[in-house]
């Protein structure tokens, strides 16, 4: 596909957009989508489908138990295409982000030794941290790469000399669901790279606003979940093949070691949420079709690339609406990158206002049915390190591309009364 600069990019077309969620339409406006998005209307109708037509065991040599194998293996295949995975085998599914961190660790700790070391960041979701440092128990040496107190930024300078001969691995988050920055994963896995680590990437605030291309990434691992990304109750993790088949199973003494991803999956997945899956990456295309029309890339790829690019431009618009607001209230500290440049960020902003406390102002905004947040948001280690427990976290917007610059508005109206 051609390369075009953001201007060139179609205006979002919502109305288009907000028909594919029928949950949209009962009044309320969803500003707590990093906690979870709504879903597409197709991703249900598949569950639906799935459920009447096919609900049997897989594997069965009838035809019934065909079907439903091969829908199943549609759905982890549809993920693939979505995160440019170059096999659906390297696909893991699994309940939650937190779940499958909790197997990968547990089954990368087996081959690690004493003395190993592994870098986790003060910014992530605990999802990413826990269940690496309770590898220390096994004495493998955990290492904390903090964010810089002033910029709130990971910087590949504060990394570098954490980095030994010993380190086995660096879990980092793409972007903080709090701070809302976009961290630089593809540098930092070339650094991490060149002194033969691997890198575990949580990509839960990330993949809802951007495209997620594992090979052009070059991580070794990368998780997040698909209820943030408009699907179902789901997560994924890719890893590249080679570190899967090498890895030790997770599920039961007879699953062969070459069998990915089910060695990771014990009792399977759930099957229809799996089947489901299949119309997240068919939304992206149709998003692109609409609005690019014979301009429209001519790979899956490209299509979704072009789909992200036009969630990029309208994010901008409803980040640089509400940080203005919050930059003109000199009682108000944004958490966070301050620019709306989308390329720095994404518009999930986290905010705590002199003298309040942040439990306080959500519930002032719960009767006019806009749904937005307080607290720490499992990233407490950071919330702490900043020193704001004492008032109950940070307030968080969470917007996504169905979100409307008039919903934006409407919050700010409120919040400029209370503050």
């Amino acid at each position: 596909m051609s390369q075009r600069s953001l201007t060139a990019t179609p205006v979002l077309d919502l109305d288009f957009v907000r028909t594919h969620f029928p949950t949209l339409n009962q009044g309320w406006t969803f500003f707590d989508n990093a906690g979870g998005s709504q879903i597409l209307q197709p991703v249900v109708e598949r569950m639906t489908e799935f459920l009447y037509d096919s609900n049997v065991q897989l594997g069965a040599s009838y035809q019934v138990s065909q079907v439903a194998s091969e829908r199943v293996a549609q759905g982890t295949a549809a993920i693939a295409q979505l995160i440019n995975a170059p096999d659906p085998d390297t696909v893991v599914l699994g309940a939650s982000t937190s779940a499958l961190f909790r197997i990968l660790a547990h089954c990368l700790g087996q081959t690690l030794q004493p003395g190993d070391e592994i870098i986790v960041t003060n910014a992530d979701h605990e999802a990413n941290i826990t269940p690496w440092m309770e590898l220390q128990q096994q004495g493998i040496v955990v290492k904390i790469w903090q964010v810089d107190p002033e910029s709130l930024e990971l910087r590949l300078a504060d990394l570098e000399p954490l980095l030994t001969p010993r380190t086995q691995l660096v879990a980092v988050t793409h972007t903080s669901n709090v701070l809302g920055t976009i961290n630089p994963i593809r540098a930092i896995a070339d650094r991490v790279h060149a002194h033969g680590a691997m890198i575990c990437v949580d990509g839960v605030a990330y993949a809802p606003h951007r495209q997620v291309d594992v090979q052009a990434l070059d991580v070794d691992f990368y998780a997040f979940s698909l209820y943030k990304v408009y699907g179902p109750h789901l997560a994924m993790l890719y890893g590249k093949r080679q570190h899967l088949l090498d890895l030790p199973g997770y599920n039961h003494f007879f699953i062969e070691k070459t069998a990915i991803p089910y060695k990771f999956q014990p009792g399977g997945t759930s099957y229809e949420l799996s089947y489901s899956l299949t119309a997240i990456p068919q939304y992206f295309q149709a998003l692109a079709q609409h609005h690019w029309g014979q301009d429209v890339a001519a790979t899956s790829v490209g299509q979704i690339q072009q789909a992200f690019d036009l969630i990029q431009h309208h994010e901008a618009a409803l980040s640089d609406r509400l940080l203005t607001f919050l930059h003109n209230k000199p009682n108000v500290r944004i958490i966070g990158c301050p620019d709306a440049d989308a390329t720095k960020r994404v518009p999930t902003i986290s905010f705590i206002v002199d003298g309040i406390n942040s439990d306080t102002i959500p519930p002032q905004i719960d009767p006019h049915k806009i749904g937005i947040r307080y607290g720490h948001f499992y990233a407490l280690r950071l919330i702490q390190d900043l020193g704001l427990m004492p008032q109950n976290g940070v307030v968080r917007v969470s917007m996504v591309h169905y979100n409307t610059i008039e919903e934006c508005d409407r919050l700010i109206a409120l919040l400029d009364a209370l503050f």
